[in-house]
């Protein structure tokens, strides 16, 4: 069945889409503004203004429940307070989050056995929190103040490093957050990342997110880069690491097959993420290339 997002054209009941109605991502932003405002929404007024059907707007709101925004309650949907709702962020997180969820699903067989484990910044790796399977003798550390409180009511010991946050994204930064990772040692430390590419490495939209990663991937036996499609062959403005610092990438279909083989060729382990392991809960993670010698740690 085809996803929800590629029905461009069509209502949830198969119906053409009106041309005054609002395209999937469109409506979805326009839900999480409306709870952000007003705390709930009701279907039918929702439906009416944007002019789809009541089902339309159960499913929009179902995945927004699954990629954690929104709490759903009968006849309409209450706010989900695990991260601001600030419009910018809210665009950059509705983006490709079907593959987010895959990439996340398929990567979390890979720390099942850890025991000291670093949760980089971004919404695949909140996804990947999401996902993970955790134990009473499992630490995690995370400058993400979302993923912090995505874990800590589970049984786990979480820990949320120090420092200055910013407030796009609610993450810890600066020297405080630096000198708290020199406290720990990590078996994987899963990275999401702005852009990934052969020439220029991992990469980061700030200085300051990419500094806490930087000594966070220094400080881990491996290192499992988490990025979908959109981000491969992407270089963003401040340098993280070069691939050579990482060991496995775990991207979908929809990244560049070129700049794949040119990550290949520097000896890192390349997993897709793809449709058929949606619903496993405990996926294999078929790899591709061979896991290569890790420099720079």
């Amino acid at each position: 069945m085809s996803h929800p997002d590629s029905l461009s054209g069509v209502t949830g009941t198969g119906r053409r889409r009106a041309s005054g109605a609002r395209a999937p991502g469109d409506r979805r932003h326009v839900i999480l503004e409306r709870v952000a405002d007003e705390q709930s929404i009701q279907l039918g007024d929702l439906a009416r203004e944007l002019g789809v059907s009541e089902m339309t707007i159960r499913r929009d709101i179902r995945l927004l429940e699954q990629d954690g925004f929104l709490r759903q309650t009968y006849g309409g949907a209450t706010a989900h307070l695990t991260r601001s709702l600030d419009v910018a962020f809210n665009a950059r997180a509705l983006q490709h989050t079907r593959e987010k969820r895959l990439i996340a699903v398929r990567a979390v067989s890979m720390a099942e056995n850890c025991s000291m484990l670093f949760l980089g910044v971004g919404t695949t790796v909140e996804q990947f929190a999401r996902y993970l399977h955790v134990r009473s003798e499992m630490t995690a550390v995370t400058p993400s103040l979302p993923i912090a409180s995505l874990l800590g009511t589970r049984d786990l010991r979480v820990v949320a490093l120090g420092g200055t946050v910013r407030r796009d994204d609610l993450t810890a930064t600066g020297p405080v957050a630096v000198a708290t990772l020199a406290r720990y040692r990590f078996d994987v430390a899963v990275i999401g990342a702005a852009g990934v590419s052969a020439r220029w490495g991992v990469t980061e939209l700030s200085d300051e997110e990419a500094e806490v990663q930087r000594v966070a991937i220094t400080r881990a036996e491996r290192v499992i880069l988490l990025a979908d499609g959109s981000k491969i062959g992407v270089a963003a403005s401040a340098v993280v690491a070069p691939i050579e610092a990482a060991h496995t990438l775990v991207t979908d279909t929809s990244a560049p097959a070129a700049e794949l083989a040119a990550l290949r060729a520097l000896g890192l382990q390349i997993v897709i993420a793809g449709p058929a392991n949606a619903g496993e809960s405990n996926p294999a993670g078929q790899a591709i290339g061979h896991t290569p010698t890790r420099t720079g740690s």
